[in-house]
């Protein structure tokens, strides 16, 4: 039979390559996001993962031989142990930001993570990499109108964001001749990047005595070390169907960031600086404030039947997500944001036709798959005397197509996210995916007859 990798495979994968540098550069959303002036930004982990994208976000009970998954640390167990696994991808956004007024359109593309595995010893695997965590781009005005002092303007902007680079270890505990596995492993993490943000009040009116036009700016840079720990289990039921259970834990952690501020008034027909309010003589602009990450739990099920198809599915909590910011200055630099965090969950489910690796034709290959999420936001704003949970749903469709004989995959995703609702802001991302998973035998020992 013809196992010729066809040739639009081999055209796509040397474009992903050439792309990979432009497209460093431009990592971070170039788009105004709103929610992202909050905590550390926003992120797109998982979903910027095409491999997890296609399964809509299902990632806990995955886990192959020629590709890594992160989100579960247990699974870089599952590298073979002649194999070197080096993991690429790539994604383009097209977003829409819109409220019940207005909407604007952007395009975007940026390298979703670079990964790679390798087995140590039979029993003992290495993962290590490095993805985008968060972003924070984002500009806004609104203005107000006040007894006495006329109409003032409000304008707030930031840039910036956080990659993770983490390490990781995957030990296989349990491997029997019937299929039933047990692995579990950890994941090292360093969090680093840096915000710039500013907050500007423009006044408008005449009495300059009593209202100056003031600037808040202030920049912080995280370093923090970061841990997740893993567990997956499959346990074959008769001769046709296995279950898969997955399992992964983050601690509660407490983070120090460092800052530095300052304030100003200034005149706004030429911008010239007044007075400096903060640090005042003798004070430092830096100071230390702290992010701190909450337990964070995850679980995931999948039932499949004979290497031909597969269903799944994933459920993560925690008191809140992401990262939560305090600043740690005595005098208030931003002031008290009108936000809180509370609970976060998010669900997620999948199918997927798995391909035949000794199919006849090579379309018989290709693993198909498809999948749904939703999450429970952590982020609460108040509008009009009401709270609002910012509350995201989506999903995902893909495809792994085989490269090298089954080895190698060239994986494909389209996915789709709503954030946020049209009373506040609402985001409605298109991100195309596209991942190369280079499978090498590097360590096999050549025969020669």
């Amino acid at each position: 039979m013809n196992r010729a990798i066809p040739s639009f495979l081999r055209a796509t994968a040397a474009v992903l390559c050439l792309l990979a540098a432009p497209l460093a550069a431009v990592a971070q959303n170039s788009l105004n996001v709103p929610y992202a002036q909050f905590g550390i930004g926003t992120s797109d982990l998982p979903y910027n993962l095409p491999s997890v994208a296609r399964m809509g976000g299902v990632a806990f009970t995955r886990a192959g031989d020629n590709y890594i998954n992160p989100f579960n640390p247990a699974s870089y167990a599952s590298i073979g142990m002649e194999s070197f696994v080096f993991d690429m991808g790539a994604n383009l956004q097209f977003t829409t930001l819109s409220n019940r007024d207005a909407s604007v359109s952007d395009v975007d593309g940026n390298v979703g993570y670079l990964l790679v595995g390798m087995p140590l010893t039979k029993w003992w695997k290495l993962g290590a990499g490095l993805m985008p965590y968060s972003s924070s781009d984002y500009a806004s005005v609104a203005s107000s109108q006040g007894d006495g002092y006329g109409t003032v303007n409000n304008s707030y902007a930031g840039d910036g964001g956080t990659s993770l680079a983490f390490l990781g270890s995957a030990f296989n505990i349990l491997q029997k001749a019937d299929g039933t596995r047990l692995q579990a492993g950890f994941n090292v993490g360093y969090l680093t990047g840096h915000f710039n943000r500013t907050i500007t009040y423009a006044f408008r009116g005449t009495d300059t005595t009593h209202y100056l036009s003031s600037r808040r700016l202030k920049e912080t840079r995280v370093g923090s070390v970061m841990f997740d720990l893993g567990v997956q289990y499959w346990q074959p039921l008769g001769e046709r169907y296995t279950l898969g259970v997955g399992f992964t834990y983050k601690p509660r952690r407490t983070m120090n960031v460092d800052d530095n501020a300052l304030i100003y008034t200034y005149i706004p027909s030429d911008q010239s600086l007044l007075d400096t309010v903060f640090p005042r003589r003798g004070e430092s602009p830096e100071f230390t404030s702290t992010l701190k990450q909450d337990h964070t739990f995850g679980m995931g099920l999948s039932l499949e039947r004979n290497r031909k198809w597969l269903v799944a599915a994933d459920i993560a909590f925690a008191g809140w997500s992401g990262m939560y910011y305090e600043e740690g200055s005595t005098y208030s630099v931003f002031g008290r944001d009108a936000f809180r965090t509370g609970p976060w969950s998010r669900y997620a489910v999948a199918f997927e036709k798995i391909g035949v690796m000794d199919a006849a034709t090579y379309w018989g290959r290709i693993s198909w798959s498809a999948g749904l999420h939703m999450e429970q936001g952590a982020l609460r704003l108040f509008l009009n005397g009401a709270e609002q949970v910012v509350n995201e749903w989506g999903g995902g469709i893909g495809a792994s197509l085989p490269m090298r004989r089954g080895r190698s995959l060239l994986t494909v995703s389209v996915g789709y996210s709503s954030l946020g609702n049209k009373d506040l802001m609402q985001r409605n991302c298109v991100t195309l995916g596209i991942a190369v998973s280079s499978c090498e035998r590097w360590f096999a020992k050549r025969k020669y007859n």
